[in-house]
């Protein structure tokens, strides 16, 4: 009888010991670990709505498409990236094309809709609005901004391997609504004398979530701009081929859902494309 308590003990400790092991495991390599990809789907408080004509069965090339509503959407693929060839123009949900906003085209999501794309070579992670129909080659998944290919490191390579997760409908009047930081993003908050209405160039935005009001080729307008949105607002220099171009940002806030309120506000101060967007 004492052997079999002894060993009614020592299988309860292994079961213990199983079980705790079990339960730590989960616990770091869960799909909701921290630094493991994992994205809380965001809460789209005014959802825009599906633009119907996106939804039909439609032909390129000839090939058919037929987009749908798909929830569980997650894919492994070659992303591609467009800019100064479509910038200006309409896209399939008759928003205008911005090079340098974050969105991407996708070939059978609904539009307007959020994903979460994956540079697997450098870890970095963007939320993405999807409100254009492409990439019609062979092997893509998913084409990209300018402006998401940089956020995610991609602009010298051209193309690259990507996850795409697809994480619900797009928030009204433009943009994300949500920004999750990059892998690589600082937790660093640019000096003071760099977010008042002095200097405005200087560094480049990092850390946190900062709002784009918008992005002007004419300073003054840009300068304007910012001392009307207020002491949090600054201007940012971006260097390209065409010439300079300065952004228009406000922030930082850690937290995305008060930034997302921030946004709304400069949405009805008369910037409807203003949009969160990852500081790096």
């Amino acid at each position: 009888m004492r052997g079999d308590a002894m060993g009614r003990v020592c299988r309860l400790a292994l079961v213990l010991v199983a079980t705790t092991t079990m339960s730590a495991c989960a616990s770091i390599g869960g799909a909701d670990a921290p630094g493991r990809g994992a994205v809380r789907r965001p809460v789209v408080t005014d959802p825009a709505p599906i633009v119907s004509g996106t939804m039909r069965r439609y032909q390129v090339r000839g090939r058919w498409y037929q987009p749908a509503e798909q929830p569980d959407y997650v894919e492994v693929g070659m992303a591609s990236w467009y800019g100064d060839a479509f910038n200006g123009r309409p896209t399939a949900t008759g928003e205008i094309f911005d090079m340098h906003a974050l969105t991407a085209a996708h070939k059978t999501l609904p539009l307007p809709g959020l994903v979460e794309v994956t540079n697997l070579a450098n870890g970095r992670t963007v939320v993405l609005r999807v409100n254009d129909r492409g990439p019609f080659v062979d092997g893509r998944v998913i084409d990209l901004s300018r402006g998401a290919a940089d956020a995610l490191g991609m602009l010298s390579q051209g193309v690259g391997e990507v996850r795409v997760r697809y994480l619900g409908p797009a928030p009204r009047g433009g943009g994300t609504g949500v920004a999750r930081p990059t892998a690589r993003a600082e937790e660093t908050r640019p000096p003071r004398d760099t977010i008042g209405t002095g200097d405005r160039d200087g560094p480049a935005v990092s850390g946190d979530v900062w709002i784009q009001a918008g992005a002007f080729s004419d300073r003054d307008r840009a300068e304007a701009v910012a001392t009307r949105l207020g002491r949090q607002a600054r201007v940012q220099r971006i260097e390209r081929a065409g010439g300079s171009l300065f952004r228009v940002v406000v922030g930082p806030w850690r937290d995305a859902n008060v930034a997302e309120r921030v946004r709304q506000t400069v949405v009805t101060q008369g910037f409807p494309d203003a949009l969160l967007i990852s500081g790096r």
